[in-house]
């Protein structure tokens, strides 16, 4: 009796054990089928992202194409010679100033080694 009855423990063990292997292999099975669909719906929202992107860089490059680059250019050339036009009618009082200022402020004596050269005749 008591080996008929570990005959049936046994008979279950590898019945749960078997069971067991079944809802990993289910699970395994489900996961690889989620990961797929993953993959396939990032797939289809990259696709997606990347035709609005090219949509949108077209658009813009086709913009920027009718433009003329040589009139973009001019604007910012004249924009530059206001801009230094403007900073000389600024500065140029104060550069008058520093330069007249400079070439008026001349040493009227003579420093010791001047002296001790024109004592000596070496000039």
């Amino acid at each position: 009796m008591a080996a008929v009855k570990s005959q049936e423990l046994i008979q279950q063990l590898l019945v749960a054990e078997k069971q067991a292997d079944e809802i990993i292999a289910n699970a395994k099975k489900n996961r690889l089928t989620k990961l797929k669909q993953a993959r396939e719906k990032a797939d289809e929202e990259l696709k997606d992202f990347r035709e609005k992107e090219e949509a949108k860089f077209q658009k813009e490059m086709g913009v920027k194409a009718s433009l003329d680059p040589n009139e973009s250019l001019k604007g910012t050339t004249r924009q530059e010679i206001a801009k230094v036009i403007s900073d000389y009618e600024t500065n140029k009082g104060r550069c008058i100033e520093f330069v007249v200022g400079k070439v008026l402020d001349v040493a009227t004596s003579l420093s010791s080694t001047q002296k001790q050269a024109l004592q000596t005749n070496t000039v």
